[in-house]
Protein backbone atom coordinates (compact mmCIF):
# COMPACT_ATOMS: atom_id res chain seq x y z
CA UNK A 1 0.00 0.00 0.00
CA UNK A 2 1.24 3.64 -0.69
CA UNK A 3 2.46 5.39 2.36
CA UNK A 4 1.83 8.80 1.40
CA UNK A 5 -1.89 7.65 1.38
CA UNK A 6 -1.94 6.04 4.71
CA UNK A 7 -0.57 8.53 6.18
CA UNK A 8 -3.07 11.03 4.73
CA UNK A 9 -5.74 9.39 6.13
CA UNK A 10 -4.28 8.53 9.37
CA UNK A 11 -4.07 12.53 9.56
CA UNK A 12 -7.87 12.88 8.63
CA UNK A 13 -6.88 14.31 5.28
CA UNK A 14 -8.73 14.31 2.08
CA UNK A 15 -7.55 11.64 -0.03
CA UNK A 16 -10.34 9.25 -2.76
CA UNK A 17 -12.27 6.27 -2.87
CA UNK A 18 -10.68 3.04 -3.54
CA UNK A 19 -13.27 0.22 -4.90
CA UNK A 20 -12.43 -3.27 -4.13
CA UNK A 21 -9.05 -4.45 -5.37
CA UNK A 22 -7.80 -0.76 -6.67
CA UNK A 23 -4.16 -0.17 -5.51
CA UNK A 24 -2.05 3.02 -5.00
CA UNK A 25 1.46 1.88 -5.98
CA UNK A 26 4.53 3.86 -3.87
CA UNK A 27 4.70 5.75 -6.47
CA UNK A 28 1.57 7.10 -6.36
CA UNK A 29 0.25 10.77 -5.28
CA UNK A 30 -3.02 11.94 -4.48
CA UNK A 31 -3.41 15.53 -4.18
CA UNK A 32 -6.78 16.29 -3.50
CA UNK A 33 -6.50 20.01 -2.27
CA UNK A 34 -10.71 20.31 -3.05
CA UNK A 35 -10.98 18.24 1.02
CA UNK A 36 -13.58 15.91 0.08
CA UNK A 37 -12.32 11.83 -0.45
CA UNK A 38 -15.42 11.27 -2.57
CA UNK A 39 -13.96 13.52 -5.43
CA UNK A 40 -11.53 11.18 -6.43
CA UNK A 41 -12.83 7.34 -6.84
CA UNK A 42 -10.65 4.77 -8.00
CA UNK A 43 -12.64 1.78 -9.67
CA UNK A 44 -12.10 -2.22 -8.93
CA UNK A 45 -8.81 -3.91 -10.25
CA UNK A 46 -7.60 -1.12 -10.87
CA UNK A 47 -3.77 -0.05 -9.93
CA UNK A 48 -2.20 3.85 -9.79
CA UNK A 49 1.10 4.62 -10.13
CA UNK A 50 0.61 8.14 -11.26
CA UNK A 51 -0.21 11.74 -9.34
CA UNK A 52 -4.45 12.54 -9.24
CA UNK A 53 -5.10 16.33 -8.29
CA UNK A 54 -7.95 18.45 -7.69
CA UNK A 55 -8.06 21.55 -7.24
CA UNK A 56 -9.60 23.78 -4.61
CA UNK A 57 -11.69 25.60 -6.75
CA UNK A 58 -13.39 22.70 -8.30
CA UNK A 59 -12.67 19.28 -9.81
CA UNK A 60 -13.63 15.59 -9.89
CA UNK A 61 -11.95 12.37 -11.34
CA UNK A 62 -13.50 9.12 -11.47
CA UNK A 63 -11.98 6.11 -12.75
CA UNK A 64 -13.72 3.07 -13.76
CA UNK A 65 -12.45 -0.53 -13.30
CA UNK A 66 -9.54 -2.55 -14.44
CA UNK A 67 -7.32 0.61 -15.25
CA UNK A 68 -3.75 1.35 -14.89
CA UNK A 69 -2.32 5.23 -14.62
CA UNK A 70 1.80 4.64 -14.91
CA UNK A 71 4.44 6.11 -13.38
CA UNK A 72 4.93 9.75 -13.74
CA UNK A 73 1.71 10.57 -15.24
CA UNK A 74 -0.88 13.10 -13.97
CA UNK A 75 -4.69 13.50 -14.23
CA UNK A 76 -5.21 17.21 -12.75
CA UNK A 77 -8.71 18.39 -12.61
CA UNK A 78 -10.68 21.71 -11.76
CA UNK A 79 -13.18 20.58 -13.83
CA UNK A 80 -14.21 17.27 -14.41
CA UNK A 81 -12.33 13.96 -15.87
CA UNK A 82 -14.32 10.58 -16.28
CA UNK A 83 -12.49 7.78 -17.37
CA UNK A 84 -13.96 4.64 -18.53
CA UNK A 85 -13.62 0.74 -17.67
CA UNK A 86 -10.45 -1.08 -19.09
CA UNK A 87 -8.32 2.33 -19.85
CA UNK A 88 -4.53 2.03 -19.94
CA UNK A 89 -2.89 5.07 -19.38
CA UNK A 90 1.12 4.71 -20.24
CA UNK A 91 4.05 6.90 -17.95
CA UNK A 92 4.27 10.14 -18.51
CA UNK A 93 0.69 11.19 -19.93
CA UNK A 94 -0.45 14.61 -18.95
CA UNK A 95 -4.53 15.11 -18.38
CA UNK A 96 -5.39 18.53 -17.40
CA UNK A 97 -8.91 19.89 -17.48
CA UNK A 98 -8.22 23.74 -17.40
CA UNK A 99 -5.45 26.36 -17.94
CA UNK A 100 -3.96 25.85 -14.50
CA UNK A 101 -3.37 29.50 -14.50
CA UNK A 102 -4.96 32.55 -15.20
CA UNK A 103 -4.54 33.90 -18.98
CA UNK A 104 -3.49 37.16 -17.45
CA UNK A 105 -0.20 37.88 -16.12
CA UNK A 106 -1.06 40.20 -12.90
CA UNK A 107 -4.16 37.53 -12.36
CA UNK A 108 -1.51 34.87 -12.95
CA UNK A 109 0.84 36.42 -10.74
CA UNK A 110 -1.49 36.48 -7.57
CA UNK A 111 -2.27 32.88 -7.99
CA UNK A 112 1.07 32.07 -7.69
CA UNK A 113 1.82 34.44 -4.83
CA UNK A 114 -0.95 33.06 -3.02
CA UNK A 115 -0.27 29.41 -3.77
CA UNK A 116 3.47 30.19 -2.56
CA UNK A 117 1.73 32.55 0.71
CA UNK A 118 -0.89 30.65 2.12
CA UNK A 119 -1.89 27.84 -0.46
CA UNK A 120 -3.97 27.24 -3.31
CA UNK A 121 -6.67 30.27 -3.63
CA UNK A 122 -10.31 28.90 -4.60
CA UNK A 123 -11.43 32.47 -6.49
CA UNK A 124 -9.08 32.02 -9.37
CA UNK A 125 -10.58 30.88 -12.79
CA UNK A 126 -9.25 28.42 -14.80
CA UNK A 127 -11.48 27.61 -17.61
CA UNK A 128 -12.00 23.93 -16.78
CA UNK A 129 -14.03 21.54 -19.63
CA UNK A 130 -14.50 18.15 -18.80
CA UNK A 131 -12.74 15.00 -20.28
CA UNK A 132 -14.09 12.24 -20.73
CA UNK A 133 -11.90 8.64 -21.87
CA UNK A 134 -14.47 5.82 -23.20
CA UNK A 135 -14.24 2.38 -21.95
CA UNK A 136 -11.28 0.28 -23.55
CA UNK A 137 -9.10 3.29 -24.44
CA UNK A 138 -4.81 3.29 -24.42
CA UNK A 139 -3.10 6.15 -24.34
CA UNK A 140 0.54 6.01 -24.91
CA UNK A 141 3.43 7.15 -23.39
CA UNK A 142 4.22 11.17 -23.12
CA UNK A 143 0.44 11.71 -24.49
CA UNK A 144 -1.17 15.08 -23.53
CA UNK A 145 -4.73 15.10 -23.13
CA UNK A 146 -5.97 18.98 -22.34
CA UNK A 147 -9.78 19.89 -21.81
CA UNK A 148 -12.82 19.68 -23.22
CA UNK A 149 -11.78 16.72 -25.49
CA UNK A 150 -14.06 13.34 -25.90
CA UNK A 151 -11.87 10.08 -26.44
CA UNK A 152 -13.61 7.49 -27.61
CA UNK A 153 -14.54 3.95 -27.01
CA UNK A 154 -11.53 1.59 -28.28
CA UNK A 155 -9.37 4.78 -29.40
CA UNK A 156 -5.50 4.48 -29.44
CA UNK A 157 -3.55 7.83 -28.89
CA UNK A 158 0.03 7.33 -29.89
CA UNK A 159 3.07 8.00 -28.08
CA UNK A 160 3.94 12.21 -27.78
CA UNK A 161 0.44 13.07 -28.83
CA UNK A 162 -1.20 16.26 -28.48
CA UNK A 163 -5.00 15.77 -28.15
CA UNK A 164 -6.76 19.04 -28.47
CA UNK A 165 -9.81 17.94 -30.05
CA UNK A 166 -12.23 14.71 -29.75
CA UNK A 167 -11.06 11.46 -30.85
CA UNK A 168 -13.83 9.04 -32.47
CA UNK A 169 -14.31 5.55 -31.10
CA UNK A 170 -12.25 2.68 -32.52
CA UNK A 171 -9.19 5.50 -34.32
CA UNK A 172 -5.90 5.80 -33.66
CA UNK A 173 -4.34 9.31 -33.35
CA UNK A 174 -0.71 10.53 -33.62
CA UNK A 175 1.09 13.88 -33.77
CA UNK A 176 0.89 17.11 -32.41
CA UNK A 177 -1.97 18.05 -32.92
CA UNK A 178 -2.90 14.79 -32.67
CA UNK A 179 -4.46 13.50 -35.91
CA UNK A 180 -6.33 10.15 -37.06
CA UNK A 181 -3.68 7.90 -38.65
CA UNK A 182 -6.60 5.25 -39.12
CA UNK A 183 -9.22 3.44 -37.63
CA UNK A 184 -9.21 -0.38 -36.15
CA UNK A 185 -10.15 -3.27 -38.37
CA UNK A 186 -12.90 -5.23 -37.06
CA UNK A 187 -9.91 -7.83 -35.54
CA UNK A 188 -8.36 -5.60 -34.07
CA UNK A 189 -11.64 -4.45 -32.21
Amino acid sequence: MNLDYLLRKLLGRATCLLSPGARLMRSARIRNIRGDSGLISIGSKTLISGELLIFPQGGEIKIGDWGYLGENSRIWSAASVLIGDRVLISHDVNIIDSLTHPLNPRERHEQFRSIVESGHPTNVKLDGEPIVIEDDVWIAAGAIILRGVTIGKGAIVGAGAVVITDVPSFAIVAGNPARVVRELTEDER
